[in-house]
């Protein structure tokens, strides 16, 4: 289980067998903690935010982190290191799809003298989500059927799909006696359109890249700018609070999109939009993986964007189809759940160092 953060100094190191470096490097944050870990309950002990584009490399902010963690608290030194990142992991080392320099596992530990392990950033999420309690409402929120229901997790395969400032994909198995989490390139599969409108925006991203565009194109934070960008050229708005907001750095767009989607018409329609394609990204990695243990949806997005998801039936409606029969019974049995918890990426590369050391 994953405890409440102390952050205070009651907490000694003999309350803990291990204590973990951990990080998540996003492409607008770096996020660096120390978590305890004393049985299966893992401790946000203190954690740091710096700016992505902000850092030269991954050093520096770790170099800091270190000292001023050192400085609270002075006995906790790490045993082990685990960082996270959006890529593929090859020789220890993360060329960072969305962040201007790389990770290096090797570094780390030269620099630091700590055994470093470097992992997929959804590898982390799902080594995260095999600590949370689907019976707590404060890590997850379980999302309604059409007809009510909330199907109960069982044993298998727990997929789990992020967006965020991109989006990723990652599942969990049981193999043999543990539990182990997988990372994956899912989340560039082709956007799974469903209407005249949406086939439209992928013709649009199509003319934009050169090719048919990936689900991450317009279900991530990058997407929901994308689509804002389409349905304003798609509406003729040559004015108003859409141009306004598309005058903004790329990367500010995704935030007053969905800040002004209760009073913007053009908003709306484009989180409505977000929303029914992350659905039916989620179905289709269902479809894929048949997750008895539920789909989880993680990254920052649906957590901040709760009421997106549960007003009426605007994800589960789309979660749910499919033209054939046995398709749309395996989608109204699977388990849904927003991820709360925007700190179980650090507490799945606690995890995961936790498993390896």
């Amino acid at each position: 289980m994953v405890a409440a953060r102390i952050l205070d100094m009651v907490s000694t190191r003999t309350n803990y067998d291990l204590v973990v470096l951990a990080g998540d490097i996003g492409g607008t944050n770096v996020n660096l903690a120390l978590i305890g870990k004393k049985g299966g309950t893992f401790t946000l002990i203190a954690d740091r935010h710096y700016k992505t584009k902000e850092e030269r490399s991954l050093l520096e902010p770790l170099r800091r982190f270190l000292a001023e963690a050192k400085s609270d608290f002075p006995s906790f030194d790490p045993d082990a290191c685990c960082i996270s990142g959006a890529g593929p992991v090859e020789g220890g080392r993360i060329a960072l799809t969305n962040a201007p320099w790389d990770i290096d596992g090797n570094a780390v530990q030269a620099e630091f003298g700590i055994p470093t392990r470097v992992i997929n950033d959804f590898t982390a999420v799902s080594y995260g989500v095999i600590l949370l309690d689907p019976r707590n409402p404060d890590q997850l929120r379980r999302l309604a059927h059409t007809d009510g229901s909330l199907p109960e997790p069982r044993s298998g395969v727990r997929a789990v799909i992020g967006a965020g400032t991109g989006l990723g994909v990652g599942y969990v198995v049981r193999v043999h006696d543990r539990v182990e989490a997988f990372p994956s390139e899912g989340g560039h599969v082709t956007l799974p359109v469903y209407d005249e409108t949406t086939r439209a925006l992928q013709a649009w991203l199509a003319e934009r890249s050169g090719f048919v565009p990936g689900a991450e194109a317009a279900v991530s934070g990058m997407g929901i700018a994308n689509i804002m960008e389409f349905l304003a050229a798609l509406r003729g708005v040559k004015s108003g609070l859409p141009i306004d907001i598309l005058a903004q750095p790329f990367e500010e767009r995704a935030v007053l999109v969905a800040t002004n989607a209760g009073h913007d018409p053009t908003c709306a329609e484009a989180m409505d939009i977000f929303v029914k394609l992350y659905a039916r990204v989620a179905a289709d990695v269902a479809t894929t993986f048949l997750p008895g243990g539920g789909v989880f949806l993680a990254g920052g997005i649906a957590a901040k964007n709760e009421a997106r998801f549960t007003e009426g039936d605007r994800f589960m409606a789309m979660f749910e189809r499919s033209y054939r029969d046995h398709v749309r019974k395996i989608l109204a049995e699977t388990p849904v759940m927003i991820v709360r918890d925007y700190a179980i990426s650090l507490y799945g590369a606690a995890n995961a160092a936790a498993l390896a050391y």
